[in-house]
């Protein structure tokens, strides 16, 4: 097992430097000069020129990217080119709102859909089940920001349960804390709840087929101990699977919820840094969030053996 995760640690080094690569091109040859913007309209061709020496702007295409590699081997993420920060710094500012909404929205999922989708296996074709369904089609159709203004419409403006915006750390209290992610967490988890809950339905209905479930059943298993203890366990490997692969999916909703929501953290701060065109701050998170799914996606692969013993590394 050690043996496989050095392996896929050190097999995750050249993805990670191919979205660095990728990333940087596309950067590269994007229209727009940031030089421009950060001069203003008023500003000279002399002024912008000084502004792009500065920067580096003006140096060739082989010679920044060499730059970027190698600041990226130390750990560098290069320097903010509107509040002259460290990239680090800003995103580990912006870290704990984007941390927080992320495990929220991945235990509200998984604690809702998978329930959700075994009882929809178990009552196929009832009432159940049809609600399943329904609960996945609207979570699949209606967009994350869609969900997150009828949520504040409801609970924040009408209801004044939640606050509308905004963020409090958890230094302040875990109610305040949790105050301020209730809706954004119900908005981002509406279309992994659905995908998860499809596929555990799937999943646990082709398990419950299977000659050992009517066996258990003929020797007078009670249909929740069938439920729980064999359909769901020996179905749960597609399950994480679908669970790991789900994070692109959170990972670009965290981007739209934070903006929705008016929430500090990474995904705010990516989008902030596209509209004013900020190389060094879309380089480093957009390589942040990759890093981040290629270690959930090694999780879930460690996660195989745990529920089937069949499986060795």
């Amino acid at each position: 097992m050690l043996a496989f995760i050095i392996r896929r640690l050190l097999g995750a080094i050249p993805v990670v430097v191919l979205v660095a690569l990728i990333i940087f091109c596309l950067l590269y040859f994007a229209p727009g000069d940031p030089a421009t913007i950060i001069a203003g309209d008023l500003a000279t061709p002399e002024e912008i020129d000084r502004i792009r020496v500065a920067l580096g702007l003006d140096q060739p295409f082989h010679v920044r990217l060499g730059i970027f590699l190698l600041n990226l081997v130390k750990g560098d993420l290069g320097t903010s080119i509107f509040s002259n920060l460290p990239v680090t710094h800003l995103i580990a500012q912006r870290l704990e709102p984007t941390f927080s909404l992320g495990v929220l929205t991945v235990l509200l999922s998984v604690v809702v859909a998978v329930p959700l989708g075994a009882l929809a296996a178990w009552r196929a074709r009832r009432a159940v089940d049809r609600l399943a369904l329904v609960v996945s089609v609207l979570g699949f159709s209606v967009p994350v920001f869609v969900v997150g203004y009828l949520l504040i419409w409801v609970f924040a403006i009408k209801l004044a349960w939640f606050p509308v915006q905004g963020y409090t750390p958890l230094s302040h209290g875990v109610g305040p804390w949790l105050s301020n992610l209730v809706l954004p967490t119900l908005s981002l988890g509406m279309v992994y709840i659905a995908l998860i809950t499809r596929i555990t339905r799937a999943g646990v209905l082709e398990v419950l087929s299977q000659d050992y479930i009517r066996t258990a059943r003929a020797k007078g298993m009670g249909d929740r101990v069938i439920i729980w203890r064999h359909a769901l366990r020996n179905a749960a490997v597609p399950i994480a699977t679908v669970v790991g692969i789900g994070v692109a999916l959170l990972l670009g909703g965290v981007v739209v919820t934070e903006t929705v929501f008016a929430i500090p953290g990474v995904g705010r701060l990516l989008v902030d840094a596209i509209l004013r065109r900020d190389y060094p701050i879309i380089q480093g998170v957009i390589l942040l969030l990759a890093g981040i799914y290629i270690i959930v996606n090694l999780c879930v692969d460690i996660s195989y053996a745990i529920f089937d013993p069949r499986i060795r590394y």
